[in-house]
């Protein structure tokens, strides 16, 4: 049997990366091919993450998280503020998500010739 010299080289990932992609994949719309895809890491990996992460195994960020709880008047403009920052944040990822379908078709059409 042939010995190898070269150790094979694994990533170490953080508890906190592992938490953000398990968090991202968990958002509406969402697949988990697509985030693997985009994080660089294999879907399966991000599928046990997420096993990981209902068990317990893996927790993202350990501070307790104070919030504050509007009601009112405040509390409706709060709401009108988020809902307008989610629809400028949508139209922002809507376009940021055209430009790296352009940049990949150029990038295609670029290396045929």
């Amino acid at each position: 049997m042939p010995r190898y010299n070269n150790a094979k080289k694994t990533h170490r990932y953080t508890e906190e990366f592992k938490a953000k992609a398990v968090q991202l994949s968990h958002l509406e719309g969402v697949q988990v091919q697509q985030i693997a895809e985009s994080l660089g890491i294999h879907p399966f990996m991000l599928s046990r993450w997420r096993k990981e992460y209902r068990e317990g195994r893996i927790v993202g960020d350990r501070r307790k998280r104070v919030t504050k709880t509007h009601k009112g008047k405040d509390g409706t403009q709060r709401v009108r503020e988020l809902e307008q920052q989610v629809s400028r944040l949508k139209t922002e990822n809507d376009l940021l998500k055209k430009w790296q379908r352009f940049l990949a078709e150029r990038r295609r059409n670029g290396s045929d010739s």
